[in-house]
């Protein structure tokens, strides 16, 4: 674990960690229609990052970014929700913990932020990925809340703060 590193991302970060995102979807094959695969803001993490309540994480592991996680206001969403965003691991950072470091770190942001919940969406075979939000208090929704544009992640969930 000591030498994983989670750090604010930099604008230097933006190609590794979209690669990053995009290998997950290409190894687990997931939609990348509807999905952050496609997105903008996957290939412009650092700049989508930059509102006063929203901050992205990166995992650097020797000098390397593998893996992220990111927190901001819920899309096209009225109220007091943030959305925990672009949470995706290479391989050489699974089963380490480095999930709910993450997650926690991302969460107490929200809470500096002042934030009173956190929404995510996911796909439902991603087992490990849903085990990892609900042992961290997030539970599963029957609908999404605002509109992400990502209407291939069928699973949606909350935590209070």
């Amino acid at each position: 674990m000591d030498d994983f590193i989670i750090r604010e991302i930099k604008q230097a970060d933006n190609l590794e960690i979209a690669q990053v995102i995009r290998a997950v979807f290409d190894e687990l094959n997931v939609p990348k229609v509807g999905t952050a695969y496609e997105d903008k803001a996957t290939d412009e993490m650092f700049e989508n990052f930059q509102k006063p309540t929203s901050i992205y994480f990166v995992v650097e592991h020797e000098n390397k970014i593998v893996g992220g996680a990111g927190i901001a206001q819920l899309d096209n969403f009225d109220g007091n929700i943030c959305e925990l965003q672009k949470m995706y691991f290479a391989p050489i950072t699974r089963g380490k913990g480095l999930g709910k470091k993450l997650i926690n770190s991302c969460l107490e942001k929200a809470k500096t932020f002042g934030f009173a919940q956190c929404y995510l969406e996911t796909m439902p075979y991603m087992h490990a990925a849903k085990a990892v939000y609900a042992k961290n208090g997030f539970e599963n929704l029957a609908k999404p809340m605002g509109n992400t544009g990502h209407y291939s992640c069928t699973v949606w969930m909350l935590k209070n703060l």
